[in-house]
């Protein structure tokens, strides 16, 4: 009784912050796309800046506070992160300016293939077959939802792959180094969110004005567009913290496999609020095999030998706090 009773409490939890996750996610890429599109504010990669500097802020009270614990993290492991992290966010970027929307979305699709590759080859970690063809139609679904014109070039490939790779090491990085190094999603934070706030509000009017031609010293910012950056950066603290706490509490895999339930309420939401004329047949078709294949993954996964199966113990390394 009380196994079941803590199976359940895990379960419970695991679906919050699941819950968390995907309504934050999809909260801010709406407000964002409000901002874009309503005050013409194109500048990407320096408002993921600000971003994680409100993460900064976040972290920094809560400590002040003792809500978290002092922890420690090696700067060689934090530079380590920061390197894939901010690779993943430039990747991406440049990544959709270079290419068609149809090859972006071909990319997203190929992070789940390279986050089971990291998984198989430095966790040692079997599917079972039912798992295998359940991640193969999520696959299948999103792409017919989502991909439609494919053009790509040498340079939209280039950036396409390192968008690809970067973001998978990032992913299955956050799942390592909580692991190795006993790690709440908040003490990972408070040792990533500072060093990535600044080396994106450094790079980040440079990279948006290469990428839009536009300066952000030039920008006319009003009330109107003050309260939308503010009201973004406050969900992405959200959005943050949910990406960790959900990686911590899954994999790398099951977050890129399960996280396209966000690109399919993303879908939804444009069709709802931004009038898009898009949202026909083909694309419910794809939606319906998307969720379908979302079901069967997490029964199959949850399933005895059909789920990531440790084989090793990773080493830990507690330290005391500092």
């Amino acid at each position: 009784m009380a196994t079941a009773t803590k199976a359940e409490k895990k379960a419970a939890v695991d679906a919050a912050a699941w819950v968390f996750n995907v309504v934050t996610s999809v909260g801010v890429i709406i407000v964002n796309k409000a901002l874009m599109v309503t005050y013409g504010f194109s500048f990407a990669t320096t408002l993921t800046g600000l971003h994680f500097a409100t993460t900064t802020l976040m972290t920094a009270a809560l400590k002040m506070l003792g809500y978290v614990q002092p922890s420690h993290l090696p700067l060689f492991e934090l530079l380590k992160f920061v390197f894939f992290a901010n690779f993943s966010i430039v990747g991406m970027n440049v990544s959709l300016m270079l290419n068609s929307v149809g090859f972006y979305q071909i990319a997203k699709l190929s992070m789940i293939p390279v986050s089971c590759l990291f998984e198989i080859v430095f966790d040692k970690i079997r599917y079972s077959r039912d798992t295998k063809l359940s991640i193969l139609v999520v696959l299948i679904g999103v792409s017919v939802c989502t991909v439609t014109d494919v053009s790509v070039n040498s340079r939209g490939f280039i950036a396409a792959s390192i968008a690809v790779w970067s973001t998978a090491l990032q992913q299955y990085y956050v799942h390592y180094l909580q692991r190795k190094y006993s790690l709440s999603s908040f003490n990972l934070l408070g040792h990533t969110a500072p060093a990535q706030a600044g080396t994106l509000l450094l790079i980040g009017p440079f990279l948006d004005y290469w990428l839009t031609n536009n300066r952000i010293d030039k920008y006319a910012f009003n009330f109107g567009s003050l309260m939308f950056i503010v009201l973004s950066c406050t969900i992405a603290v959200g959005t943050n913290l949910s990406q960790f706490i959900c990686i911590g509490r899954f994999t790398a895999v099951s977050f890129q496999v399960l996280g396209h339930m966000k690109t399919i309420l993303v879908l939804v939401m444009g069709f709802l609020f931004f009038g898009r004329d898009d949202l026909n047949l083909h694309v419910i078709l794809g939606m319906g095999i998307a969720v379908f294949g979302m079901i069967w993954y997490g029964n199959a996964s949850s399933k005895p030998g059909g789920k990531e199966r440790w084989s090793h113990a990773l080493p830990t390394n507690k330290t005391e706090p500092r």
